[in-house]
């Protein structure tokens, strides 16, 4: 195996084709970095000698696999809804292939057919899926190792900014990955199991049932809200039988209330346009979503707050007026989605300013009995990008990714089928070698006294 093409040059690309150029002038491999946007293709690639940069237009399928038959090896930084494509071409033409996304079920279906042609799926290998799963996978074996019997779960990572860089932000966030991720966040309903009882968590009740956690170094607790499904994690994390299974979403306080508010309004929605929008300003969208609500000859915001059950002058509200829904600037976006019109007024609200330095948090909590004994083990890592093109997120999203395609490359990994990293001989050399780039974990432990 020789050749690599890496699919997408976008905002999570960089650290990892970085790593995969290194490694191919070491190895002698031939890496082609493909992407819609033929400048930003090679500008990453920076000229190296075993780099070449290509344009594509990722939906053209004729272009597409003209370039996938060239490689032994494709990892697809494109979006999610383009992996399905990319594993039927990886399968006709008999390559690999990995990504850093979740693994739909349409890719878990074609388990027996990468089998057949002796090829391998790797999915969920960047941060969050990814470390995550890695990092819990490592601490859940050693536990089951000394015969420890695992009695809760909890997994919790936030794509966070460093407070310095906050000061006058009051939702304290800022974009650090796909914002229409962001937008479109728990929509659907959280699943998870909390003493052996199912608990389901529908979108609009989310941001309102949030937990509050301790990170150690920090003086008030981080809120979380639950975060998809979990309860496929108890066959995936071999603790079938674990009364509590959680995984969660970590902000910093007082987000989680106006995120709330935002989508009580409705501005979260992405199922239907607002008609002649581009014609409205932020003010009269929120009259629209109003109705017929609140006191006669009250503004527009004491309305909005008399719905909300905030006062006008409340932290929720100041957030509202903070991005701008109550000013009379015009909104830009014609015959858009209300999820759409809000994503234009955080790109430039949220948007990193070059010096910012963003921070992934991942936090685990295992509770578990040993020996006739009970125990809490807190596993917490921090990690702090650089600036707003050096990234955290950038580097645990490609990192683990471009790590796992050396290790496979060179055959310490072998692997066929429908993989996520869950198996001891891909978790263990990933994770130490990320040692090396400072993805440290640290620990907690205390005997939990009946």
């Amino acid at each position: 195996m020789n050749n690599i093409l890496i699919l997408g040059a976008g905002r999570s690309a960089n650290a990892c084709i970085q790593y995969i150029l290194t490694s191919a002038k070491e190895h002698n491999w031939s890496v082609v970095v493909a992407d819609s946007d033929l400048a930003s293709a090679t500008k990453k690639v920076g000229g190296h000698t075993n780099g070449r940069a290509e344009k594509l237009d990722a939906s053209d399928v004729e272009a597409r696999q003209a370039l996938v038959s060239k490689a032994d090896v494709v990892i697809s930084l494109l979006p999610p809804v383009m992996h399905i494509e990319v594993a039927q071409d990886c399968i006709i033409l008999k390559k690999h292939l990995i990504t850093a996304s979740y693994v739909p079920k349409e890719i878990q279906q074609m388990n027996d057919e990468f089998k057949k042609i002796d090829r391998m799926f790797m999915g969920e290998i960047g941060l969050d899926p990814g470390i995550d799963h890695m990092s819990a996978m490592q601490k859940i074996d050693e536990i089951k190792a000394m015969g420890g019997k695992i009695t809760s779960f909890s997994s919790n990572v936030g794509g966070l900014v460093a407070l310095e860089n906050l000061q006058e932000n009051p939702w304290r966030y800022k974009f650090t990955w796909n914002p229409r991720n962001v937008i479109k966040a728990g929509q659907g309903t959280a699943q998870f199991l909390e003493n052996g009882k199912f608990k389901y968590i529908p979108y609009n009740r989310l941001f309102k049932e949030y937990k509050l956690i301790s990170i150690p170094g920090y003086d008030e607790p981080f809120e979380v809200y639950a975060n998809r499904d979990s309860l496929p994690y108890r066959a995936v994390y071999g603790i079938q039988d674990v009364p509590t299974i959680e995984r969660g979403t970590i902000r910093y306080q007082g987000f989680c209330d106006a995120w709330n508010a935002l989508a009580q309004i409705g501005l979260t929605d992405d199922t239907f346009t607002i008609v002649d929008s581009e014609k409205m300003t932020y003010l009269d969208l929120m009259e629209a979503f109003l109705g017929n609500s609140g006191k006669e000859g009250a503004t527009v915001k004491e309305r909005m707050a008399e719905m909300l059950g905030e006062t006008v002058s409340s932290p929720v509200m100041e957030k509202m007026d903070w991005i701008g829904l109550f000013s009379n600037k015009k909104i830009e976006k014609a015959n858009a989605s209300p999820a759409v019109i809000l994503e234009d007024l955080l790109l430039e609200k949220w948007k990193l300013e070059p010096n910012d330095k963003d921070l992934i948090v991942m936090q685990h909590q295992f509770e578990y009995e040993l020996g006739g004994k009970k125990f809490h083990l807190s596993s917490t890592m921090e990690f702090k990008g650089k600036n707003s093109e050096d990234t955290a997120m950038a580097r645990l999203v490609g990192l683990p990714l471009a790590i796992f395609t050396k290790l496979f490359m060179t055959k310490q990994i072998v692997a066929t089928g429908v993989n996520i990293p869950v198996r001891k001989e891909i978790y263990e050399p990933v994770l130490e070698e990320l040692k090396s780039f400072g993805v440290i974990f640290h620990e907690e432990e205390k005997e939990v006294n009946n």
